[in-house]
């Protein structure tokens, strides 16, 4: 598993402060692998998933921090959607 990938599940989980989340979403990170939020918390996965988000590590990182909004992402083209 990459750093980038260790790196996002720790944040997302520290995010999540072990609420649940309804439903399921992955993160893939060009280059990188995929992440998966579940009911379960965030971990490194590949699974099927209700929506996909793929982003670049750099765009990835900039949404996690706060200094890109996703919205502005999106309709940037820095991040697609699918689902």
């Amino acid at each position: 598993m990459s750093e980038v990938i260790t790196a996002a599940v720790a944040a997302l989980n520290e995010k999540m402060n072990g609420q649940s989340f309804d439903g399921s979403a992955k993160f893939v990170i060009e280059g990188e692998g995929a992440v998966i939020i579940d009911e379960a918390g965030a971990r490194a996965a590949d699974d099927e998933a209700d929506v996909t988000l793929t982003a670049d590590a750099d765009t990835f990182r900039e949404i996690l921090s706060g200094e890109l909004n996703p919205t502005s992402a999106f309709m940037g083209g820095r991040l697609k959607l699918d689902g």
